[in-house]
C-alpha cells in the first residue's frame, strides 16, 4: 500500500508539471518601432525636506548641536558638569550666553570663566550622540576672544559614556578681539554616542562662538560639506531633480516662521537660525532641539543638484502660511516682497556675475549659472486665496523670465473637493506643471496605476511631487517601509511611465530619516550617527529612475494596456542613449505568473539582463542590520529570438534590459 501511494504521489506531480508546462503563457507585446512620447529627463527625481533631522544632525555633516548658542534655550545640546546651575556655584567656572542686539542674525555668544583649570568642562551631546569612525579625520573650528590672554589652551576631546577619551586636540587662543581658530584630530576607535568635551588651561575669561565639528571626508571633500554616505545613494539614483527646501517647512507654522532663501545664503555665520517647524508638530514624536542653523542653504541645495546631475527645483513661500497650523496670509496689497524674492532667486540661480544676486553666488564660489529652469510657488496650498497669489507670481516671473517653468500645487490629498477646485482654476490658467500629493494605503497604488490613463494631455502636466504607501494610515509613527508598500508604489510607478505625456516628474516623500529623530515615517533612506541604507522602496525608486529610458513604448495584452489585470503590471521605454529596450514588470500576485514578451519592430541581441526585486514576506523590511535583504539581483537572460519568457516569482519587481542590433 505504502509504494502505492508513493506511486499515485508521484504520477499526480508529474502530470501537475506537465499541465504546467503545457499551460498558455500570458503574452505580452511591445511595438519597439513606435515612440509613444517622449520620457522628460526629469520623470523620476528626489525631493528634500528638513524633516525627520534629515539636515542638521544628517545631510549637513555638522556634529555640533547648537553651534552658535542661538536656540530657544541657547545652552541647549551643552552641558557644563562640574557647575551647578541651579545654585550657580561656579567653583570650577561657569558658561551664559551674552546677547549683543545689534548683531541682527547671530546675536548669542558664550562668556565662560574658568576658575579652576582642571575642574571645569564643557560638553556638547551632538545630534542623539556624534558618531565617530577609528582613524577618520575630523575638523574643529571656533571663534573666540581671549580677554588678557588668561586662558593658554582650549582641549578638545572626543569622550564616550565613560569618559574615555577617543581622539584629542588643542587651541592656543592668541587674541583679546573674536578670531577664527581650526584644528584636526583622528578619532581612535569608532562611536556612535560618543561627546565633545572642552577644556581649558589657565583661569580667566574667554568667549566663545560658533563651535564648529565636521569629519574631513565629506561628499566631494569640500570643507564643512554634506555627508558622503547619504549623498552617494541620491548619486546611486540619477536623479532627474532635486527639489528643495521641502514642503510644510516651505510655509512654516507661521509666515515668520517660513523658509526665507535670502536668510540661507553668504557667510555660513551671517545665517539666521530658526526653529524648524516638525519639532512639536507630532504628539508622537516631540523634538524641542529641532532647529535649523541653514548651513544647508539654497546656495548648497543649488550645487548639490550640480553634483549628482538633477536639475534644481526650488519651491518658495507664496505668503500663506500653512493651512494645516495657523493659516495666516499675507494681504495682497503686500505681497510684493515675496514675488521679488521668486525673482531674485532666478537672477542668484542664472544671473551673471555683474547682477547683485548673480554676485553673490559668484563671491559664494560658483561664478556659473546654476541653469534653474524649474520653479516651485507655494507647496500644498488650497482655495481662492492660493489661486489668487499664483497668479501674481505667474505674471511677474513669465514677464522677466518667460522661459522658466513653473510648478504651482492642488492642495495636500489626491481627491477632494480642494483638489477638484485647485485642478480646475489651474486648466483654466494654463498652468504648466501642477503638484500632486498622495499618502495612501498599499492598495490605493495599486488601484490607482490607471490614474492618469484619462487625463487631459493638453492640460497642465502632472508632478507626482509627494507620495509613499503607508502600511498603516497615514502620520502614522508606526508605518514600515515594507516590502507590499514598495511593490505597490512599482505598480503606480508604471502608471506613471505609461502616462509620460501627461506625467513629467515624480518623487517619493520624505527622503530621509534619523533613526532615533524621525517625526515621519515612512521614509526613503533610513540613517544613523555611522551608517545609512536604503529602504525597500528605496530600491524601487532606484531600479526605475536608472531605468526611464527616453522613448516610452506601448507594453498591451490583446491590444490594451497592461494595468492590474490578474495583479500584472507593466510599463516599456526605450533608450536611445544606451540603444537598449527596457521593459518594467510587477507581479502584485501572491502567485508566480509565467509570461512570454512579443519583442516586435527592432532586431534584439540575444543576451540581455534581468534585475529582480523580490521578499517572501510582505512585511520584510530593510534595516541597519541587514540593510540589502530586500535588494536588486541581477542576471545574464537569453531571448529566444524575439520572445522573452519570463516568470515572475510572487510580489516581485523585475526590469527587462536588452539591446538593439
Amino acid at each position: 500500500m505504502k509504494n502505492n501511494l508513493i506511486t499515485k504521489i508521484t504520477l499526480c506531480g508529474l502530470l501537475f508539471t506537465g499541465f504546467l508546462a503545457n499551460a498558455q503563457k500570458t503574452t505580452l507585446e511591445v511595438n519597439i518601432a513606435k515612440t509613444i512620447t517622449k520620457i522628460q529627463p526629469t520623470m523620476y527625481g528626489v525631493f528634500f525636506e528638513d524633516i525627520n533631522f534629515a539636515a542638521d544632525g544628517g545631510l549637513y555633516a555638522e556634529m555640533v548641536k547648537n553651534r552658535s548658542f542661538e536656540f530657544e534655550n541657547p545652552l541647549m545640546g551643552w552641558d557644563q558638569p562640574n557647575s551647578d546651575k541651579q545654585t550657580f556655584n561656579t567653583q570650577s567656572g561657569i558658561a551664559r550666553t551674552i546677547n549683543v542686539l545689534e548683531n541682527k542674525t547671530n546675536p548669542n555668544f558664550l562668556r565662560v570663566i574658568i576658575n579652576d583649570s582642571k575642574g571645569y568642562q564643557l560638553i556638547n551631546e551632538g545630534f542623539r550622540g556624534i558618531g565617530i569612525k577609528k582613524d577618520a579625520s575630523y575638523t574643529l573650528s571656533l571663534k573666540a576672544a581671549n580677554h588678557d590672554g588668561a586662558i593658554k589652551k582650549i582641549i578638545i576631546q572626543f569622550i564616550d559614556k565613560d569618559n574615555k577619551v577617543l581622539g584629542e586636540t588643542r587651541i592656543a587662543p592668541a587674541s583679546n578681539d573674536w578670531k577664527s581658530y581650526s584644528t584636526s584630530f583622528t578619532a581612535t576607535q569608532t562611536e556612535a554616542k560618543a561627546k565633545l568635551k572642552i577644556t581649558f588651561e589657565g583661569a580667566g575669561t574667554i568667549d566663545l562662538d560658533m563651535i564648529s565639528l565636521f569629519p574631513d571626508d565629506t561628499w566631494n571633500h569640500r570643507k564643512n560639506g554634506l555627508r558622503k554616505d547619504i549623498v552617494q545613494l541620491l548619486y546611486d539614483m540619477k536623479p532627474g531633480f532635486l527639489r528643495f527646501p521641502g514642503g510644510c517647512i516651505v510655509e512654516g507654522r507661521t509666515l515668520a516662521q517660513r523658509y526665507q532663501w535670502k536668510k540661507t545664503v553668504g557667510d555660513v555665520d551671517k545665517r539666521e537660525t530658526l526653529v524648524n517647524r516638525w519639532n512639536t508638530e507630532f504628539a508622537h514624536k516631540p523634538a524641542p532641539d529641532y532647529f535649523q542653523s541653514f548651513g544647508l542653504g539654497f546656495f548648497e541645495y543649488f550645487q548639490l543638484s550640480e553634483d549628482i546631475g538633477a536639475s534644481p527645483l526650488p519651491i518658495l513661500s507664496c505668503g500663506m502660511a500653512c493651512q494645516f497650523n495657523t493659516g495666516e496670509l499675507v494681504p495682497m496689497n503686500d505681497l510684493n516682497p515675496y514675488v521679488q524674492d521668486a525673482l531674485d532667486l532666478i537672477e542668484f540661480a542664472n544671473g551673471s556675475v555683474d547682477t547683485p544676486w548673480g554676485r553673490i553666488r559668484s563671491e559664494m564660489g560658483h561664478p556659473k549659472p546654476f541653469n534653474l529652469k524649474l520653479i516651485g510657488v507655494g507647496n500644498e496650498q488650497w482655495g481662492p486665496e492660493y489661486i489668487e497669489r499664483y497668479k501674481v507670481f505667474e505674471k511677474a516671473i513669465k514677464s522677466k523670465y518667460p522661459s522658466m517653468k513653473i510648478v504651482s500645487g492642488a492642495g495636500p490629498f489626491p481627491e477632494g473637493d480642494y483638489f477638484e477646485y485647485g485642478t480646475k482654476e489651474l486648466k483654466k490658467l494654463n498652468a504648466q506643471i501642477v503638484d500632486e500629493h498622495y499618502y495612501k494605503n498599499p492598495k490605493w497604488f495599486r488601484d490607482n496605476a490607471t490614474r492618469y490613463d484619462n487625463y487631459d494631455r493638453k492640460g497642465p502636466k502632472v508632478f507626482a511631487g509627494e507620495y509613499a504607501a503607508q502600511s498603516v494610515a497615514i502620520a502614522s509613527p508606526v508605518n514600515k517601509n515594507n516590502w507590499e508598500c514598495a511593490f505597490s508604489e512599482a505598480a503606480f510607478m508604471t502608471g506613471l511611465e505609461r502616462n509620460a505625456e501627461v506625467v513629467n516628474l515624480t518623487s517619493y516623500a520624505p527622503l530621509m530619516a534619523h533613526a532615533e529623530a524621525w517625526q515621519w515615517t515612512p521614509d526613503m533612506i533610513w540613517f544613523n550617527n555611522l551608517e545609512t541604507y536604503g529602504s525597500a522602496n528605496y530600491y524601487v525608486q532606484k531600479l526605475f529612475s536608472t531605468n526611464k529610458g527616453t522613448d516610452l513604448l506601448a507594453i498591451t495584452k490583446d491590444g490594451k494596456p497592461v494595468i492590474g489585470q490578474n495583479d500584472l503590471f507593466a510599463s516599456a521605454v526605450k533608450d536611445v542613449n544606451t540603444n537598449e529596450i527596457i521593459v518594467k514588470l510587477v507581479n502584485a500576485s501572491a502567485n508566480a505568473q509565467d509570461i512570454n514578451i512579443d519583442l516586435k519592430g527592432a532586431k534584439l541581441v540575444a543576451k540581455g539582463t534581468l534585475t529582480t526585486l523580490s521578499s517572501p514576506n510582505l512585511d520584510d523590511v530593510n534595516s541597519f542590520e541587514s540593510p540589502k535583504k530586500i535588494s536588486p539581483t541581477e542576471s545574464e537572460y537569453k531571448l529566444k529570438g524575439e520572445k522573452a519568457p519570463i516568470s515572475l516569482m510572487p510580489h516581485s519587481v523585475t526590469v527587462l534590459k536588452v539591446k538593439i542590433k
